[in-house]
This record gives structure tokens, sequence and C-alpha cells, in this order.
């Protein structure tokens, strides 16, 4: 556990040092969640055989900010990406609503983008394989997900590998461009199943 000074009765202390927690002040703050750390983390799922997960319980109306990591994915078919879809106020959005852009470069030096004004998911990683350690990891942010008022955004970091064991990597954003509250997260293949394991954390504000 963390210990605190807070300078009394000690020699030559002239001025009091604001900057410093006393032992309640860190057993207070720890209490809240608002020491230890600027992330929490709010669920972690590993998952073999599915054809989609969700994280039912994000805590939007305390985050402005949240962080998931997808790691060692790996589909059932061939050439398949995972991706996600929010849901608001418990109801699944499925429409062709959102919009991205991404940009996406392999190993042997070709480069391009995927871009879209109306689709009915996100990219949460870019296709991966079947194949021996064809496998695809990504970070995304989200933010504004539990504000009414604003849109919901998302940036989207991913490496993997493609069917010739190639590297590629892709980054870009998309945006729900709808104001309402996004309470659900949802990963999700178009056909077979996936594993993976997936993190969602809350982004504090310290």
């Amino acid at each position: 556990m963390p210990f605190g000074y807070t300078g009394q009765n000690q020699p030559k202390q002239t001025v009091s040092n604001s900057g410093v927690f006393s032992i309640t002040d860190v057993d207070e703050l720890q209490s809240q969640g608002k020491l230890g750390g600027s992330l929490e983390l709010i669920a972690e799922q590993t998952v073999s055989g599915v054809s989609a997960v969700n994280f039912t319980s994000i805590k939007e109306n305390v985050y402005d900010v949240h962080f998931l990591t997808t790691t060692n994915f790996n589909p059932s078919d061939d050439d398949r990406g995972l991706y996600i879809r929010f849901y608001e106020n418990g109801v699944e959005e499925s429409g062709n609503v959102y919009q991205y852009a991404y940009q996406y470069g392999i190993a042997t030096g070709t480069f391009g983008e995927s871009k879209t004004t109306g689709l009915d998911f996100l990219h949460c990683t870019f296709n991966s394989g079947i194949g021996t350690n064809e496998v695809a990891n990504s970070y995304n942010y989200f933010y504004n997900l539990g504000n009414n008022v604003k849109y919901s955004f998302q940036t989207m970091h991913n490496m993997n590998t493609n069917t010739s064991t190639q590297g590629i990597f892709a980054f870009g954003g998309g945006v729900l461009p709808q104001a309402s509250v996004v309470d659900q997260i949802k990963l999700y293949v178009t056909s077979g199943t996936f594993s993976a394991t997936a993190k969602l954390y809350g982004v504090k504000q310290i």
C-alpha cells in the first residue's frame, strides 16, 4: 500500500506541501478508484468457438473514453475480420449508418484505404486467416458512448498477418453519427466462429 507524508511535526518544515497525500487521503482515493493507474479494467472475456461476444456493462455513465484491446483474434473461416456494433439503450444498431476511414499497409509494399459513409459495422481488426500464426491484434478507443447529445467515435490500430503470412498494419477511425447513449459493445464475425481475448477499460480523468 502507498504511504503518504504530510510534513507534520517535522523540523524545518516551514512551507505546507499540499502536493503530498496523507494515508487517509490515499485510502479514500483508492476506495473511489481514483488512485492506482489511469485505466480501470471493466471486463475481460476470452472466447473460443463463438460468433459474437458482447460487453453488456460498460460503465458508460462513468467514463467518456473507453479503451478496448483484442489479442490473438483467430477466425474459423479464412480471410475474416472482427467487427464492432454498438447498442443504443439496449438496442443493437445494425443499420447501414456507421462511417469509417482506415488506411492499411502490407509488408510487401502495398498500401491502400478502406472507407465508407454507410455500413452496418466498424472494424475492430482487419482480416486474418486460419493458417499457422495468422492472428490479429488491435486496440480501439471509444469516445462519448454515454453522452446522449454527442456522436460516438472510434479510433483503431491493428496489426495482423494475412493468408501469405505477410504483416499488415491498419489504423483509422469511425463514427456512429447519432446522438445517443451507447450502453453495450458487440464484437462479431460475419461467418463461422472465432477465438480471441478482449479487454475493455475505462479511461480515468486524472
